[in-house]
């Protein structure tokens, strides 16, 4: 037995010395300077309060841009765009912006007491007296608008359900089945909306529902590249004001009613109540960012390999509420960085790659790609010149699947789309230095999630360029305010920076760029 344990070992030495010698002491010399107290201290301020959500269009969005900024230049990146490391992306904001909004004499916030569903032109909405319509059905069978003019006034009407009989079955189909006026969504409303009144109050269970899940975030617009042209910024359509019931009473109370009692018993009249409004749909241009450092090559310096990584998130809001987004992407973004410094220190001792690697903290990702996406309609660097990229969104998490199991592991998306070797070379550095589970789980064309197309490699990769995106999953305090520091298993986040390192240090020196000999869905 002792013999036995004794030789065991033994027969483990060639399989250890043969892979010391696969792994070159140079890269693993730089690797080591990616650290766990170095990934803390950059994500602990890029998450901190003071950076408020690094939100597009925000003051946080600015300061961790010009974090990253200094920091590239502290590495000496070169500043690529001018003397400047900020390529400005145009962007167009356009949202709904309510100035004021009362109902007698008490004012109300959008967001907080309602939310709009509308695109109107910037409009004043006065009026001294609201048309309740009951359900706003306008069936043979139960018509709360018979007899009504509507057009021009301000309507109030109870935005779900409709009436029954005394046995709880629908008015209108005579069974318990509900009519299309309860399943469809919209037809109230669009039925209402053909009758041409100024504005629409809507009131149901459901709207406090709405308010407390989303709130003020609601009220953020959407987002664009800017173009440069000129768009006739909002229509003539009737705005919907959705009310909590709570506010719908407070108007109702004039009649002695509520909408519970109208729900037993709907009707239409009209009541006396002061409504004063200014809101309308209103456009911003900004300019947030994409931060891009170079590091210079060698021998072939003109072909160029971006490692990119967003620092946007999801920024502060009205009431103060910010989300910190340390996994997504304040994990990605300092790994960007961390991998800049290790290749920039090799650079200065004389093991710099031979292409040039761009490194790329890009803006208003979570508002649909968006830096990524002006970066490859407006490159620095031709596009036929860059030949990969590696994008990094999300990694220092353990996802809900690994949670109760292996937590050494990291999605690897996108590897072979164009390229089978990038796959190859992943794998290659994932044997030699780190060993942990490359999950391809996200690759599945049947993915319901299709994350592949959800982050900003995808806009290199449709310009034919070999992409891939690192992930560590999704997990139950994505895009929450719970997305904190504290919560980030920095082992693993430096564990798969260093993956990271170790493919692009192979793609960066190898003689021949990454051929495109692969078109997977």
């Amino acid at each position: 037995m002792m013999i036995r344990q004794w030789i065991k070992p033994l027969l483990l030495v060639p399989a250890l010395y043969s892979c010391a010698l696969a792994q070159d002491p140079v890269q693993l010399k730089y690797a080591e300077l990616m650290t766990q107290e170095s990934a803390k201290k950059h994500l602990t301020i890029l998450a901190s309060p003071e950076f408020e959500g690094r939100g597009t269009g925000q003051k946080g969005g600015e300061k961790a841009a010009n974090y990253i900024a200094e920091e590239f230049k502290s590495y000496g990146l070169l500043p690529v765009v001018g003397e400047s490391y900020f390529q400005p992306v145009h962007l167009l904001k356009t949202s709904y912006v309510v100035e004021n909004f009362t109902i007698n004499g008490q004012n109300l916030e959008n967001g907080k007491d309602f939310f709009i569903q509308g695109d109107n032109q910037k409009a004043d909405f006065n009026s001294d007296e609201i048309v309740f319509v009951g359900y706003g059905i306008q069936d043979p069978k139960h018509n709360d608008l018979k007899n009504l003019d509507i057009k021009g006034k301000v309507v109030l009407v109870i935005n779900e359900g409709e009436p029954t009989d005394a046995q709880g079955n629908s008015v209108i189909t005579g069974t318990s089945k509900k009519s299309e006026w309860s399943t469809s969504r919209f037809k109230r409303l669009q039925e209402l909306t053909k009758l041409q009144p100024k504005l629409i109050l809507a009131t149901g269970s459901g709207v406090a529902q709405m308010i407390e899940r989303f709130g003020a975030r609601m009220t953020g617009g959407r987002y664009s590249l800017d173009l440069g042209e000129q768009e006739n910024v909002g229509s003539a359509n009737t705005p919907v004001v959705n009310i909590k019931e709570e506010t719908a009473n407070q108007i109702l109370a004039a009649k002695q009613t509520t909408v519970e009692a109208q729900k037993q018993q709907p009707s239409s009249f009209t009541v006396k109540a002061n409504l004063q409004a200014s809101m309308g749909v209103a456009q911003e241009k900004l300019f947030d960012p994409n931060v891009l450092g170079l590091l210079e090559g060698s021998d072939l310096k003109d072909e160029i390999m971006v490692i990119s990584g967003h620092y946007d998130h999801d920024g502060i809001l009205p009431d103060g509420t910010f989300f910190p987004g340390a996994d997504d992407n304040g994990s990605g973004t300092v790994g960007v960085m961390e991998i800049a410094r290790a290749f920039a220190q090799a650079k200065k001792d004389g093991h710099g790659p031979r292409r040039s690697l761009l490194f790329i903290g890009l803006a208003a990702e979570e508002k649909g790609l968006l830096g990524s996406k002006f970066y490859v309609e407006n490159p620095i660097f031709p596009l036929e010149n860059t030949v990969a990229c590696i994008n990094l969104d999300m990694i220092g998490r353990i996802d809900d699947k690994h949670l109760n199991g292996n937590h050494n592991y990291i999605h690897a998306i996108g590897l072979d789309k164009l390229s089978s070797e990038m796959k190859a070379v992943a794998e290659k550095a994932n044997d030699t230095y780190i060993q942990m589970e490359l999950d391809y789980m996200y690759d599945d064309p049947n993915d319901p999630l299709r994350l592949y197309y959800r982050s900003d490699h995808y806009n290199f990769a449709e310009k034919g360029i070999p992409s891939a995106f690192f992930f560590s999953g999704l997990h139950r305090h994505y895009h929450t305010p719970e997305d904190t520091v504290d919560k980030i298993d920095f082992p693993m986040m430096v564990k798969r920076e260093k993956l990271v390192f170790h493919t692009v240090w192979d793609i960066a020196n190898r003689d021949k760029r990454l051929p495109v000999d692969s078109n997977k869905q």
